[in-house]
């Protein structure tokens, strides 16, 4: 399986995301050249070498009606996306930005989402692009419109801010289509430290929209001070990304750097890697166990097929020794990680058991077929891994019961 994993261990800002997928292309001009035709207006990308702590790789550059916007914390000018919240009712607004450094305001056009919409719709993308896109921008939005408690119609994008978040999101979507990953994943997300200050005052980092946006996805905190993570940045890692964790074992082919411009002690970049998995037969399940040393066997079995009825891979029993040389049984189930929960419930409701273990395992797997064997006593059906082919152990049951057979010689009929 072709995969994308993101090292965001100093964080994830969009221009950064965007240019380390860049830099793993070969014709890296090219793709530039190609976004600028898009025509979006007033708006122009430039593609710069760069170095972190002996580390170099790519930075983009977003020109909007000639200016590059200012550093923040980051130095990820794209991701600063100031917000007018109108509030007609009162009679005035005030502007929110994630330029913590800079809180000068530039003079322009607020923009809603509709009329950012209009801009993506307007450009001659694929339509996957432009979905993704809209997508993207209306969670950059709704977070925005969530933490100052307005309606979205109320959120307007200050023009400059809007149409170089615009760019990064348009130019990351392009990208993902150019590369097109089967998966895309992403370690836990490093959101920084401190305090940045804004238009409304000294906030925490991460500034209260990006934490909106990280809402059910892992991240951390550290010694580094200052907004390593952004709301485009998250933004973008929320709509595209499906699984949060190490990377995963995979055979590399493109490495890419996209480089910040501030300087930390650390190198400051987000590091992208494609690849094939290992297995593309690999998957992850759960491990559900509990140990019960005050049930019988009867009440144990009756657990044991409600799990396997409701979809649990397997469900098996290892006799352990227990406190106070107490004799117990060990109930394992193992299950997709979607049923965890369900599976879990369903353990504590029909076992004796005050608590459920959960643990997570990577697994490799045979490729396997399913096929059905016509018989004169009815269909049989196949499973076929390895090389190794066996007859569903139910049917052969059914037909020796029904028969008079033996298990052995039901077993032949699938074979002959």
């Amino acid at each position: 399986m072709r995969t994308l994993f993101f090292d965001c261990s100093m964080g994830a800002a969009g221009d950064m995301l965007t240019a380390a997928l860049l830099d793993m292309l070969e014709d890296k001009e090219g793709f530039v050249r190609a976004f600028n035709a898009l025509g979006l207006p007033g708006v122009e990308m430039a593609l710069s070498e760069a170095e972190t702590c002996g580390i170099y790789g790519s930075r983009v550059h977003i020109y909007v009606h000639g200016q590059e916007e200012s550093c923040n914390d980051q130095g990820t000018p794209a991701n600063r996306v100031r917000v007018h919240l109108h509030s007609h009712a009162q009679g005035h607004s005030h502007a929110h930005t994630q330029d913590h450094d800079h809180t000068h305001t530039h003079h322009g056009t607020g923009r809603g989402l509709d009329a950012v919409s209009a801009l993506i719709t307007a450009l001659p993308l694929s339509e996957a692009v432009r979905n993704h896109a809209y997508g993207v921008y209306h969670s950059i939005a709704e977070a925005e419109a969530k933490v100052h408690n307005r309606p979205l119609s109320e959120v307007h994008f200050h023009e400059l801010g809007s149409l170089d978040a615009v760019a990064d999101v348009v130019a990351f979507c392009m990208l993902i289509e150019r590369l097109a990953p089967d998966a895309i994943c992403t370690s836990s997300v490093h959101v920084g430290s401190g305090h940045v200050r804004c238009a409304h005052g000294i906030l925490p980092v991460p500034a209260p929209a990006t934490a909106e946006l990280l809402r059910g996805i892992p991240s951390y905190g550290g010694e580094i001070q200052g907004e390593l993570c952004t709301p485009t940045g998250a933004a973008l890692l929320r709509h595209f990304v499906t699984t949060f964790g190490p990377q995963p074992v995979m055979t590399i082919t493109h490495i890419g750097y996209g480089i910040g411009s501030k300087v930390f002690p650390r190198a400051n970049c987000v590091r992208a890697l494609l690849g094939e998995t290992v297995s593309e037969h690999g998957d992850t399940v759960e491990e559900l166990r509990c140990n019960l040393d005050d049930m019988t066997g009867e009440a144990i079995g009756f657990a044991m097929d409600l799990l396997l009825e409701s979809g649990a891979l397997d469900v098996y029993t290892v006799p352990i020794g227990m406190k106070k040389s107490r004799p117990g049984i060990l109930l394992c189930c193992l299950c997709a990680a979607a049923d965890t929960r369900r599976l879990s419930a369903l353990m504590l409701r029909h076992t004796t058991s005050l608590g459920v273990r959960i643990s997570g395992y990577r697994r490799v797997i045979l490729p396997r077929t399913a096929g059905t064997v016509d018989t004169a006593f009815g269909p049989i059906r196949i499973k076929t891994a390895g090389g190794v082919t066996k007859p569903e152990y139910e049917d052969l049951a059914r037909i020796a019961r029904d028969n008079d057979m033996t298990l052995a010689e039901a077993a032949e009929l699938a074979r002959s």
